[in-house]
């Protein structure tokens, strides 16, 4: 995801100096650090990873098992029945269309951003409008072209590539970074991600801190909402011969135990970093040069800076080019006729037309509104499909009961 890369080094130091007031915790402290770091398990691990496992395998059932048709309509089969499949059904696949493109345009800038940070520190290149435009034109042409050559291929090939390229990069930090400390702060942190789960998820800042609550907590939410419909198309369309045990493990608990791994390392060493204090501390970067230059200002403090900023930035390009070429063959099928298991790719017209209109929002986002951009399309994304997740928990929990899949 976008953010995973984005602001795994840069999200944990707005918490630690700006933590909600209304938990009882003061700025820059100890106790600050410990909630910063379980703020981002929390944001990053088991939950958002639990809300696509559950739409994924609804659509896995319905579409395999059941035999309906590859409509996110289909979704709500359990619930509606064979209504699914005219004018509500139709519906549904716009309202979450809606929702993907606010959501992926969302996701689309903050790579724009990420990759201009990195141009900006290696080759001194301003983040212009006209630099940002570059940029996103790049990106939507590498990922057309994988989408065009076909789904699985691309993918896969992608996929393996960032795999490799992600575990190169965390194995070095960890080594090079303040290995010891990591160890014991993720251990600490993640007790307290554990003891405070519920407080945490259902925390609104009611009385006080709804500023914070919206900046991080819902926005997430949001975000996580508006990518859900398609990433149910997605990863139930690939689950085909696994078992459900299979697909859970695979779909929940790998990704999200990877999440705790990845922010042990990242988040742990840009908090150590912070905390006890560099020659340009990294709250400095952040308040003055922005959330994309922090991962490259932790590169400074490493061995071998230039080599892992370039690294970097090749990896995060090839990471927003895979999600991009998933969920752009899966806009395509929504908005697409004929789409089977034995015919499972639309037509290339339909995915360029897609991906430029994703490129366009997310270059106008990022151009002009930054970073707050970004989070204003998150929010208009997640809202209607929060809806759908909600219809998504009572049908399952309904087809389990009524036994439809023995059918």
């Amino acid at each position: 995801h976008w953010y995973f890369i984005f602001g795994g080094s840069a999200e944990p130091l707005y918490h630690l100096h700006q933590p909600p007031t209304g938990l009882g915790i003061s700025p820059n402290t100890v106790e600050a650090a410990r909630f910063a770091m379980s703020t981002m398990y929390m944001h990053w691990t088991f939950t958002p990873y639990g809300i696509y496992t559950l739409t994924g395998l609804m659509f896995a059932l319905v579409y395999y098992n059941l035999k309906q048709p590859f409509s996110l309509g289909s979704l709500l089969y359990p619930l509606l029945g064979e209504r699914v499949h005219g004018p509500i059904g139709n519906a549904i696949d716009a309202i979450c269309l809606y929702s993907l493109v606010a959501g992926m345009a969302a996701s689309l800038g903050a790579g724009i951003l990420t990759i201009a940070g990195g141009l900006d520190k290696l080759l001194n290149i301003a983040d212009t409008p006209f630099t940002l435009g570059m940029i996103t034109i790049a990106i939507v042409a590498t990922f057309v072209i994988s989408a065009a050559s076909g789904l699985l291929k691309g993918i896969s090939v992608l996929a393996n590539i960032n795999i490799i390229a992600f575990l190169v990069i965390c194995v070095f930090v960890f080594v090079f970074g303040p290995t010891l400390f990591l160890l014991q702060f993720g251990v600490e942190s993640l007790g307290d991600y554990a003891v405070n789960f519920f407080q945490r998820s259902l925390y609104t800042g009611a009385i006080v801190d709804s500023d914070w609550v919206n900046s991080w907590t819902i926005f997430y939410w949001a975000n996580w909402l508006a990518w859900t419909p398609v990433t149910a198309l997605f990863l139930g369309r690939l689950s085909y011969g696994y078992t459900v045990r299979d697909y859970i493990n695979y779909n929940l608990l790998l990704p999200a135990l990877f999440g705790c791994v990845w922010m042990i390392v990242f988040s742990g060493t840009a908090i150590y970093l912070d905390f006890f204090g560099t020659q340009s501390p990294l709250y400095q970067v952040l308040q003055n040069k922005g959330p994309e230059n922090v991962m490259y200002a932790v590169f400074d403090e490493l061995p071998l800076p230039q080599v892992m900023s370039i690294f970097f930035l090749l990896v995060s390009f090839l990471s927003y080019v895979a999600g991009a070429d998933a969920n752009t063959s899966a806009m395509g099928g929504i908005s697409s006729t004929g789409i089977s298991p034995s015919s499972p790719e639309p037509s290339f017209l339909i995915k360029l037309i897609w991906g430029m209109v994703v490129g366009l929002i997310a270059w106008i986002m990022v151009a002009f509104a930054g970073i707050d951009g970004i989070k204003m399309t998150s929010n208009l994304g997640g809202f209607p499909a929060l809806f759908l997740v909600l219809a998504v928990s009572f049908g399952m929990i309904r087809m389990i009961r009524r036994g439809m899949l023995k059918e």
